[in-house]
């Protein structure tokens, strides 16, 4: 298999990037290929958008159960809440809905576990979200000091795992039930983080949330946690639910550097 260079695959291959259906859909169905490789994703994108203008773009990472190539179950959990009328009228928005295929994690490690260190190379659907991430912002009008992270379960630990090798990329977190390597807090506190996690949660553990929030705090960090007292893992219910949260979310931009 043959991914771009951020992978530390020795091979580079053109890859790209094809609408299979009109944009009446609020989530397009689309395909990426990277040589033998096939992501199915979905793409919301903002209705009649001004290419003057720079629109906030949400990444969001599914839980385990929707992994697959159908293009459909990933829209299942969380997402949807995003594009309800009230939400699209007041922040139009792009949101790109990667599906990771069956095989594989977005971060192979075990859910069950303590804690975890982050593997030295990204997995094979996340490089290749990254990859789609980059080819999104280069032919539509994104405003990259507005690019949000979110996901749940599985997709809790994508969410950890990414901005912990981009601190720099993301204005702002949601990570759902996900849990993250505590060895890399102090490199994510200029990034503003709200976590979710269910107190009574089997599939991963809550003081993996706990954790995390807790180092980034302790070393300045900007982080939160909402612990739901009586819900298990399905934490992404209440999540995503929360108008308070994604007012939140849409309120934050990223800090350049030569700003701090």
């Amino acid at each position: 298999m043959k991914l771009k260079n951020r992978c530390l695959l020795s091979v580079l291959i053109f890859s790209t990037i094809t609408s299979c259906f009109a944009q009446t859909e609020l989530f397009e169905k689309r395909i990426y290929k990277s040589g033998d490789i096939v992501m199915p994703y979905r793409l919301h994108v903002p209705e009649n958008f001004d290419s003057t203008m720079r629109y906030p773009l949400i990444l969001y990472f599914h839980g385990a159960g929707e992994r697959g190539t159908d293009n459909e179950i990933t829209l299942k959990h969380g997402v949807q809440n995003f594009v309800q009328s009230e939400y699209l009228e007041k922040d139009p928005c792009f949101i790109f809905v990667p599906q990771c295929m069956p095989e594989y994690r977005w971060v192979e490690v075990h859910w069950s576990l303590p804690s975890h260190t982050r593997p030295e190379q990204m997995s094979i659907p996340m490089c290749m979200a990254v990859d789609i991430l980059d080819l999104i912002i280069e032919y539509y009008p994104v405003d990259t000091n507005r690019i949000y992270v979110t996901g749940l379960s599985m997709g809790g630990f994508a969410t950890w795992d990414i901005i912990t090798r981009f601190p720099d990329r993301f204005a702002a977190a949601v990570p759902v039930c996900g849990g993250g390597d505590t060895a890399l807090a102090s490199s994510i506190v200029n990034v503003p983080i709200w976590a979710f996690h269910g107190q009574l949660d089997k599939v991963v553990l809550p003081s993996r949330s706990v954790d995390m929030v807790d180092l980034i705090n302790k070393y300045g960090g900007k982080a939160k946690l909402t612990m739901y007292i009586s819900v298990a893992h399905n934490a992404w219910d209440k999540a995503y639910t929360n108008p308070k949260m994604i007012d939140w979310l849409f309120s934050q931009t990223r800090i350049l550097k030569n700003e701090e």
